[in-house]
């Protein structure tokens, strides 16, 4: 089987960056628009995917209307759900639960929250369930961590060692099948 390209992209900045905004559907800014059509401005692809939330659907929309592709809207592409820590600042937390949840987000998820792997779980779904052909997936930092796990098999340490900040972009080259491979090609911050 031939290879497909799947770039990978963070949403832009929002007003109230550095919350947990999860299922929070905050809109980004218009420069955090602007940052990611720069960022898709010379990319090749047949289809735009989005999370369902505004901070992603807002560029995707513009991304797929000026490369004339699909543009597909897919929630298992949301941010992690931080429950009870939705839409709040860290720093308002209680720093011991959030000191737990950093260190193992699956036995210490926010209140009323998602498991990390469960997160993994509905991301490594929405792959399984992708079109083998070139793909712009515009999503949050989360998602796209749980994405790079499912492929490359890192742990969530590893994971979150990627710094994704808004409007990053991954590029990679899946080999689909069994055993298939993904390779990064591109990364921009």
């Amino acid at each position: 089987m031939r290879p497909f390209a799947l770039h990978l992209m963070r949403h832009g900045a929002t007003a109230d960056g550095g919350r947990f905004n999860g299922r929070t559907d905050v809109a980004p800014t218009a420069a955090g628009i602007d940052a990611c059509i720069d960022q898709a401005s010379d990319l090749n692809f047949d289809l735009v995917v989005s999370s369902d939330l505004q901070r992603c659907t807002m560029a995707a929309q513009r991304i797929a209307r000026a490369h004339r592709v699909e543009l597909r809207i897919d929630r298992a592409w949301r941010e992690l759900d931080f429950g009870h820590w939705d839409g709040l600042d860290p720093r308002d937390l209680d720093p011991q639960a959030l000191s737990r949840f950093w260190t193992d987000p699956d036995k210490h998820p926010p209140e009323e929250g998602e498991r990390w792997s469960d997160l993994v779980r509905r991301v490594s779904d929405a792959l399984s369930d992708m079109e083998r052909r070139s793909t712009l997936v515009v999503a949050h930092g989360g998602s796209i961590r749980a994405a790079l796990a499912h492929l490359y098999g890192f742990d969530m340490r590893q994971v979150w060692a990627f710094q994704l900040g808004n409007a990053a972009l991954i590029s990679l080259e899946i080999w689909p099948g069994d055993g298939g491979a993904a390779q990064i090609v591109g990364l921009r911050a």
